[in-house]
């Protein structure tokens, strides 16, 4: 009698483990990756500013809302300026390992891999252009992107965002 229950307690937590522990389990890779990118999160205003060689050719207010959905499995950012309205979907896929960056505009959208490489998240949409997110010591977030001129990286663009209190 006290085998069988050794036995039944035994086949119970093999079936707990199997129905409650390995599919949380799968899930917690996806949202410690997504984790790494918690320095996005939050609502941020800033300035957005447009480079022609190497000169700020233009500079506008920019406004950015970015935050965690589906049970941190994926990252939205949703940015306001008078030269730009993006809504983007950030994503780590487990089967490729690799982040998907998602961006939608009023004109299209897109889908690119991205890597997150010393605290930054590099997204390359060609091999000659690039977009990275990192942020300050002081804790500002960081937009900017690059393009490939010559064998050099040459910076077409940067927002330089502020946390706003909530």
């Amino acid at each position: 009698m006290k085998h069988m229950l050794i036995n039944q307690l035994k086949y119970f937590g093999i079936l707990f483990f199997m129905l409650f522990a390995l599919p949380a389990f799968g899930q917690s890779i996806q949202q410690e990756k997504m984790q790494e990118l918690s320095f996005l999160i939050g609502n941020w205003e800033g300035v957005s500013k447009s480079y022609k060689q190497g000169v700020v050719e233009k500079q506008v207010p920019a406004f950015t809302q970015i935050s965690y959905k589906l049970d941190q499995s994926i990252i939205t950012l949703d940015l306001q300026s008078e030269s730009l309205q993006l809504h983007t979907v950030f994503y780590f896929d487990e089967k490729t390992n690799s982040y998907s960056y998602n961006p939608f505009y009023k004109t299209g959208s897109g889908s690119y891999k991205a890597e997150f490489i010393e605290g930054k998240l590099i997204v390359s949409p060609s091999e000659t252009k690039r977009f990275i997110f990192t942020s300050s010591p002081e804790g500002d977030f960081i937009e900017y992107g690059e393009n490939l001129v010559d064998g050099v990286w040459v910076k077409y663009f940067e927002d330089v965002f502020n946390r706003v209190e909530e």
